[in-house]
């Protein structure tokens, strides 16, 4: 006959196993959710002028667009050719106006801020186009041909570490 044996074999835990407990299903609250029509600043129209924004670089531009004017352009409380005396900055500034023919039949007043002086006169190009497109929509045919109206993002690159600037490397010697 055969004779069984009993082992001792060592028992291992078996991790015990969680009661499932049911709660009622929860319901999701509703999030609100803003919901941003234009992401541009919103353009004010109050009693007397037009308000608009004009960027450039690092340059911003508030301008004060004042209908049935003489064509007083004043920015940071100086007259243009105060402000920017070379005649480049100047031209870049009165190319919306002379476009549009609307030279002498508006007044300006502007303030300008950060960045150089050509940043500032982009700037303020822009701000003004964008006052005469509130003023008239029919001008948008006008001046958007010429990139009066777009925004040019382009800004200064960051240093990055290891180079002279942000893409420039230091000079590679040989010995």
């Amino acid at each position: 006959m055969v004779e069984k044996t009993k082992t001792k074999s060592k028992s291992v835990k078996k991790p015990r196993a969680h009661k499932a407990v049911h709660h009622k299903p929860v319901k999701p609250t509703p999030v609100k959710i803003p919901v941003v029509v234009n992401s541009v600043k919103p353009v004010v129209k109050t009693a007397g002028y037009i308000f608009t924004v004009g960027r450039r670089k690092e340059a911003v531009a508030r301008v004060r667009l004042f209908n049935n004017g003489k064509g007083d352009i004043i920015i940071n409380g100086k007259l243009l050719n105060q402000y920017f005396p070379n005649f480049e900055h100047q031209f870049c500034i009165l190319q919306p106006l002379k476009v549009s023919g609307l030279f002498e039949k508006i007044n300006l007043q502007i303030k300008v801020g950060g960045g150089g002086k050509v940043g500032q006169a982009d700037a303020i190009r822009h701000g003004i186009s964008r006052a005469l497109v509130v003023l008239d929509e029919k001008l948008r045919k006008t001046l958007k041909p010429y990139g009066f109206l777009t925004r040019d993002a382009r800004v200064k690159e960051r240093k990055k570490p290891g180079l002279k600037k942000a893409r420039r490397a230091p000079q590679w010697q040989k010995r």
